[in-house]
């Protein structure tokens, strides 16, 4: 993603022919500080995008940091001071605020399913379930929170799930096919196909030709006996339904992976604002 250009759409969204309250009020060469504060404990990410778009808008402008992104906050820590004009700043605001919060709340999320999970080797991994056009973001907050990144999207890895060996026709075929697919496109990328029951496991343990099997809304029994069955002859991953509640229980089968969609799609933003300061 280009993300210099993804901050001059989004800035065209909001401000359009102008930003009428600041032209009306501010005379244009005014300079002016403003401090970032955070409202609430977590864990704050987006402070490299924060000086990527004051950096976009005033190459000039100047910013302090007082943390780092994958840093511990809690209420009434200052993240980071910007000294720039005062129409760069107000301008910048919103922009700067809706993507830390986004970020900084998905990161703390990640993190507490992390930290369920810390005395295991499994890894957490994130999902496509994702916001259209800001799925970097999410996808980096993730990484920032100590999560992990599945394939960014459709075209850097071949997933073939329910549907797919539904519509194909079977699990074996649809393995074959995606097979003979990479090998016609001389594509590099890896093959993973989705298992539903024990017997699902079995056929693709016979059959092979993937690099990882994920185990779709396995109980945490089943998924040890499909771990065991595996052996580690292929990569594992778990899915489905997995909650800050039960994903140790599911870590402590032996699973390399598992993957949740609500690390992204469950977090609430983090409180932050970015408050002037008085000359």
């Amino acid at each position: 993603m280009n993300i210099h250009e993804f901050i001059m759409q989004a800035l065209h969204e909001d401000i359009r022919e102008g930003d009428h309250s600041t032209l009306s009020s501010i005379n244009a060469d005014t300079q002016g500080s403003a401090v970032l504060k955070v409202k609430e404990n977590g864990i704050i990410a987006g402070l490299a995008v924060a000086e990527i778009i004051f950096k976009q808008v005033q190459p000039d402008a100047k910013i302090a940091f007082y943390k780092k992104d994958g840093d511990a906050v809690v209420y009434g820590d200052k993240a980071f001071t910007v000294w720039a004009k005062v129409h760069t700043i107000l301008m910048c605001e919103r922009l700067v605020l809706n993507i830390m919060q986004r970020m900084s709340g998905i990161a703390s999320l990640t993190n507490l399913y992390v930290q369920k999970i810390k005395d295991y080797p499994t890894h957490l991994l994130d999902t496509r379930k994702t916001t259209p056009l800001f799925r970097w973001f999410e996808k980096e907050a993730v990484r920032i929170g100590g999560g992990m990144n599945h394939r960014f999207g459709l075209y850097d890895m071949i997933m073939l799930k329910d549907n797919h060996i539904d519509y194909c026709g079977g699990i074996e075929k649809a393995i074959d096919k995606a097979n003979a697919y990479c090998q016609q496109k001389n594509l590099d990328i890896k093959i993973e196909v989705e298992t539903r029951s024990l017997d699902d496991v079995q056929r693709v343990l016979h059959h092979g030709g993937v690099q990882r099997i994920m185990l779709d809304n396995f109980s945490p029994s089943l998924l040890a006996d499909a771990v065991k069955m595996i052996d580690n002859k292929y990569e594992t991953e778990a899915s489905g339904g997995i909650t800050l509640d039960t994903i140790a229980s599911y870590a402590a089968t032996g699973v390399q992976y598992i993957s949740a969609g609500a690390i992204i799609h469950h977090a609430v933003s983090m409180d932050l604002s970015l408050k002037a300061i008085k000359a």
